[in-house]
């Protein structure tokens, strides 16, 4: 099937899977999707190989079953405190009587592959800003000018081999060759970030289970991602030892109340919840509650703003914050609480997408979305058949995969 799009998103604390497609307009339908909890990862970092595999079978097998169709390749995402952005120019000289050929753009992005990166890291992404025609800059498509020499401005996405290869090998394990591994901060951000935001500057804080993403746009780049080792599930960590009650039940009450300021609290009424040690009941007020979730949103938001000053981040970010993530969209109070903290406008990540509206849901539409805005119009689908485990792209490198991905996009 064409302009078939597969999407996997591996969390902290879940597996996100969908199946899209692009109609003619580049409108996205979704044709199928999963949800699968997740426990192989810790702190943004694979740590358990066949566990993360099964995570992710379970998952794609959801969307498999609502879409009928039988997933043979995908794409990924991969967290921003696992990759690294190095500004590049890369150059060549025209051949072909002069004339800039596809070719030609494809040989000054493989250029890159000389560049001297650090050992631990190997080339995920190649993101062209511009393209140089005998010093003539600004130019996006250089396809058919005439010129002898043609240079291009990238950013070149670096990831650390041992994130890259244990995602890989996750995918492997669950049958799925992998098309390309996205940063999460590019994806997340081409899902509910504007233009505009894009380019006068943007906070993104992007709240996940077990870890909150961070990340800066300006000028339409992605010049700073990091994260800190925090997220929703903390919180629900938090009730279940401030209030010795089951963590199931601290997660229960948390989406329950919803609320992370007292001050919005308008029945303080009691709660009957179970004790932790004895099982019996007891009763709680719904202010003890929100206490604990303000107090912990209010931290993350904090270590949020240190991560940022230590890394000397320009304060000037006219758009201000754009919070998203499945850890704190459920929570009301968040922008307040961001406003305290970080003395910006605020607000909270919105997207229309028929059929995948939850919020942990984000990132994998936000795959589709990046691959779709990179391919320019060109036909772009991953491996979707009845029933096939093997491919050719096995046989090819990741990195050349992504040079003659991109290649044909710019």
């Amino acid at each position: 099937m064409e302009d078939v799009i597969v999407a996997i998103d591996i969390g902290t604390s879940k597996v996100c899977t969908l199946i899209g497609q692009a109609n003619k307009e580049n409108v996205i339908e979704i044709l199928g999707k999963g949800l699968e909890p997740l426990s192989g990862v810790k702190k943004g970092v694979i740590v358990d190989i066949e566990s993360t595999s099964n995570s992710i079978k379970a998952s794609v097998r959801q969307a498999e079953e609502m879409s009928n169709l039988k997933v043979g390749s995908a794409y990924v995402n991969i967290l921003g405190a696992n990759v690294s952005v190095i500004d590049h120019r890369s150059s060549i000289q025209i051949s072909n009587e002069g004339e800039i050929t596809e070719k030609d753009v494809q040989r000054v992005l493989y250029n890159v592959k000389n560049i001297s990166i650090p050992e631990d890291r190997e080339i995920i992404d190649i993101i062209p800003r511009q393209y140089i025609v005998d010093e003539y800059d600004e130019i996006i498509d250089p396809v058919g000018m005439m010129g002898t020499k043609l240079e291009a401005d990238l950013d070149i996405i670096a990831g650390k081999n041992t994130s890259v290869q244990n995602i890989v090998k996750s995918l492997e394990k669950a049958e799925i060759i992998t098309d390309g591994i996205i940063v999460e901060a590019l994806a997340t951000g081409e899902a509910v970030l504007t233009q505009e935001e894009k380019e006068l500057g943007v906070i993104l804080i992007d709240v996940g289970g077990g870890i909150t993403d961070i990340s800066v746009f300006k000028n339409k780049r992605l010049f700073f991602c990091d994260s800190i080792p925090l997220g929703g599930d903390h919180i629900s960590n938090d009730i279940s030892i401030g209030l010795k009650i089951p963590y199931a039940e601290a997660e229960k009450v948390k989406r329950q109340y919803e609320l992370a300021l007292t001050s919005l609290i308008k029945n303080d009424q009691e709660v009957t919840v179970s004790d932790i040690n004895d099982n019996k009941k007891k009763t709680v007020k719904v202010s003890e509650i929100v206490e604990i979730i303000e107090a912990r949103v209010y931290e993350i938001f904090s270590l949020a703003k240190e991560l940022l000053e230590r890394s000397g981040i320009d304060d000037a970010m006219n758009s201000g914050i754009v919070l998203t993530g499945g850890g704190i969209s459920y929570v009301d109070g968040g922008m307040q609480l961001a406003y305290e903290v970080f003395d910006k406008p605020v607000r909270i990540a919105t997207y229309k997408v028929i059929g995948a509206t939850k919020p942990e849901f984000t990132t994998s539409i936000g795959i589709m979305k990046y691959i779709l805005s990179r391919s320019k119009g060109n036909k772009v689908s991953c491996e979707v058949k009845e029933k096939e485990k093997k491919n050719i792209k096995k046989e090819r490198s990741f990195f050349k995969k992504i040079t003659e991905f991109f290649s044909g996009f710019f």
